[in-house]
């Protein structure tokens, strides 16, 4: 995987700085976030027999964000705050209806039902519809014309601040080990890795995806005006999908195996992070550093499908099992959202 991801890495590079088609750059870039994704999603799992998998999921689910935070603050430098709001609820909907979807359908056919009533499972899903709903508030607050609509970057700034003082809350209750009669990540028979060998593989993946990150956000204007793609659905299909290519692997993978209440967990521990990391500090940093202002008030469409997403997974693991068809139901949301944006 090294050999042929470091040459699409390069192509990608090559594609940028020399002048090859915009469409082609863009794929390329693509495709090397995702090499990169995948690099971090390898030397995390190499950690979790060390960290415990509280730890592990916590550490997957935060460096498996760290491309789109990338590509999202390089959009904000470009100006496209559009794709940045898009991109961060799409990338929740993605973990929530088409990533949960696949690892429900997958899963389902391979093992029939499967079991998601563990405490721990609900436990994640209340603390994800609290941080998420929370992260709406100031878009309910704008829509409504309250007062706190006329301090919108002031109001966005202080919530930020809140979510992340929550996130560090939760981060003993995350990090807690599971009790023996949960499923985990299997252990591996193959040989481990040395821990500096898996950390230095984070860095270089990290540095790496910062570059690969400008390329790409520079590649999507060009690839969005000549395809006809609107700015809301690149950033909520596009990009989303991008920047989570760990969560869209592992969890379905996980699910293939088995282990259904930890591939739950993994795959809702994204959205917890993106609510309650990754759009608060998106904010905090376009409003320190002078790039395109970042708010957390996003457009009604995007607030109800993401209440009504969440509501929709709710239900699901408070029936205690998932099934196929229930997997393939959420696909289908997923593709009908999806389309609802395409016009932008």
């Amino acid at each position: 995987m090294l050999g042929g991801g470091g040459a699409l890495i390069v192509l990608a590079g090559l594609a940028h700085y020399t002048d090859w088609p915009s469409g082609l750059a863009f794929v390329l870039s693509a495709a090397a976030m995702s090499v990169l994704a995948a690099l971090v999603g390898l030397s995390v799992e190499q950690l979790g027999d060390r960290f415990g998998p509280g730890a592990t999921g916590v550490l997957q689910s935060a460096l498996g964000n760290l491309p789109e935070l990338f590509i999202c603050i390089f959009a904000l430098r470009a100006g496209l705050v559009d794709v940045v709001r898009a991109a961060l609820i799409g990338s929740i909907l993605a973990n929530l209806l088409l990533v949960l979807g696949l690892a429900f359908l997958v899963g389902g056919l391979k093992h029939g039902p499967q079991p998601l009533g563990s405490d721990r499972a609900r436990t994640i899903v209340v603390l994800m519809g609290l941080s998420v709903i929370a992260m709406a508030i100031p878009s309910l607050t704008h829509h409504l014309h309250t007062p706190a609509a006329e301090h919108e970057k002031t109001f966005s700034l202080i919530v930020s601040i809140i979510l992340l003082f929550l996130f560090v809350l939760s981060l003993p209750f995350a990090l807690k080990r599971s009790p023996s009669g949960e499923s985990g990540p299997e252990q591996h028979e193959a040989p481990r890795w040395p821990i500096a060998l898996a950390i230095g593989m984070l860095a270089v993946a990290g540095a790496a995806a910062a570059f690969v990150s400008d390329w790409f956000v520079a590649a999507l204007e060009p690839a969005m005006d000549s395809a006809g793609i609107s700015q809301a659905f690149a950033g909520l299909v596009i990009v989303a999908i991008a920047g989570n290519a760990i969560e869209n692997v592992v969890g379905i993978q996980l699910a293939a195996k088995g282990q259904s209440e930890y591939a739950f967990s993994v795959v809702l521990n994204s959205p917890i992070q993106i609510a309650l990391v990754l759009a608060p500090l998106l904010v905090i940093i376009s409003q320190v550093f002078g790039l395109a202002s970042l708010t957390l008030v996003f457009s009604p469409l995007l607030v109800v499908v993401l209440v009504l997403s969440i509501v929709l997974t709710a239900m699901i693991a408070l029936d205690g099992e998932s099934t196929w068809l229930e997997g393939a139901t959420l696909i289908a949301l997923y593709a009908i959202i999806a389309t609802a944006f395409w016009w932008g």
